[in-house]
């Protein structure tokens, strides 16, 4: 286990030696004396300690200079002042440039002391789990990892994931629902230099529109009814990471107005209060929309379209990635097999051709789901043709399977709708946007 390292600067030697003394009982601490503020600034860089207990009144230095300093170093580095004097406003004024505590010197001092470097250390736990955890999601969000495929489309999308890690350009990613669009965009975050930082999603649709400017920026107070508490927007919470704005062809054009000047004052104001909080967020987003025919029907702001459309990385969808499709199955049954500790399945050559015939409107999310029901299904120890199943698809995507003409075509889906609505051809007929005297004809020339 790793020792916490903590410095004592302390000019009195005696006291220098009592702290030490107090803090080395405890195994897990490695503690070293400094007499002054100059000593203890020029072994910052080369011993990089974890706490800093800091005497306020130095022979060279004062405390509240050695503590700027360190801040300016370092500036999530725990530094605890201890004073020979009980001076309120100074602890005040240490507290806001980010001293962690200020102990007086007095006969409490050691439990005052282990109290607050044990709540630092247990920050400091937190914070090696949360970056560890970090560190596994990184590896997880490897390119040829979260996104498995061969085929020249999708080793095109590699080739751009690879220019967006290099900057901080604002990345715009389309493609059909269930292509991996938020996969995508977790990959680039964490492949980039912000990957130690928050990766924070708002998927826009999923936000009603009276709420979305709050969760965006946050809000104060009273901002509302039922604003019961101050509460910090995901600008904030993304602040110097990644925002990921899911589906953002489906934001008002009022919210898309302060969406841009948040992103181009690189600055947010919450709901119901005057404050400026500088933002420091590197953006990504995706929709399923062609944001260009958005803004020419006037749906989306053309300015706020350039303005995110920095590196577009377009998704393809999942029938035209070939045999892209089998590899995937194989990795979805290996997943799903050791998930529910099973023996594993291989899949048959008549599954395979199957799995390939189909046009997947639902993508890699609905292969997932059609694979995951076959390994369910299957009597042997391989996937068979006859395990695909096919039926959670609409009737229009098995309808696409066939090779038809447009009269064909048009016969089946009227033959569809007609028995999903009882034959009530007047029904069928508005929510086709077709004359009913069409059905009848149909009908009585025999064609239904």
């Amino acid at each position: 286990m790793r020792k916490t390292k903590i410095f004592v600067v302390e000019d009195d030697p005696m006291y220098a030696k009592l702290l030490s003394y107090h803090l080395s009982q405890n195994p897990d601490n490695e503690v070293e004396i400094f007499p002054n503020g100059k000593s203890l600034l020029s072994n910052l860089n080369s011993k990089n300690p974890d706490i800093i207990t800091l005497d306020y009144s130095l022979p060279d230095m004062s405390g509240m200079d050695v503590l700027r300093k360190v801040k300016d170093f370092n500036p999530d580095l725990p530094v605890i002042v201890i004073s020979g004097q009980e001076d309120i406003g100074t602890a005040v004024e240490l507290l806001k440039h980010g001293a962690r505590d200020y102990i007086v010197k007095d006969n409490d001092i050691k439990n005052r002391i282990w109290n607050t470097i044990k709540f630092i250390k247990e920050t400091l736990d937190l914070k090696d789990e949360i970056q560890s955890l970090r560190a596994e999601i990184g590896k997880k969000y490897e390119f040829t990892k979260s996104i498995i495929g061969n085929s020249p489309s999708i080793k095109q999308v590699f080739t751009m994931m690879e220019k967006a890690v290099r900057t901080n350009i604002t990345v715009s990613i389309s493609g059909e629902t269930g292509t991996g669009k938020e996969v995508v965009a977790k990959a680039i975050h964490y492949n980039s230099t912000r990957k130690h930082k928050p990766f924070v999603i708002i998927n826009v649709s999923a936000v009603p529109e009276d709420l979305i400017e709050s969760e965006m920026f946050g809000h104060e107070k009273g901002a509302f009814t039922g604003a019961s508490a101050t509460r910090i927007g995901k600008f904030e919470e993304a602040d110097k990471g990644t925002l990921f704005l899911d589906e953002i062809g489906e934001m008002s054009l009022a919210m898309q107005a302060k969406l841009l000047r948040a992103i181009q004052e690189k600055e947010v104001t919450r709901v119901g209060g005057n404050k400026v909080i500088k933002s420091d967020v590197r953006i990504i987003v995706a929709t399923h929309r062609n944001l260009m025919e958005e803004v020419q029907k006037g749906n989306f702001r053309e300015d706020l379209y350039y303005r995110l459309l920095g590196l577009p990385i377009p998704l393809p969808p999942l029938r035209d990635r070939g045999s892209d499709i089998i590899l995937l199955a194989k990795y979805f049954i290996k997943e799903f097999c050791i998930e529910n500790g099973m023996e594993h399945l291989s899949l048959s050559k008549p599954a395979q051709e199957k799995l390939l015939k189909y046009p997947y409107p639902g993508n890699v999310r609905e292969l997932k789901a059609i694979i995951e029901l076959a390994v369910v299904m299957a009597n042997t120890n391989s996937i068979q043709a006859e395990d695909i199943n096919f039926q959670r698809s609409s009737a229009m995507s098995d309808l696409m399977m066939e090779e038809l003409t447009l009269n064909q075509y048009t016969t089946r889906i009227i033959q569809s709708f007609l028995k999903k609505y009882n034959n009530n051809i007047l029904l069928v007929a508005k929510k086709l946007d077709i004359g009913k005297s069409t059905i009848y004809r149909m009908k009585k020339n025999g064609e239904l």
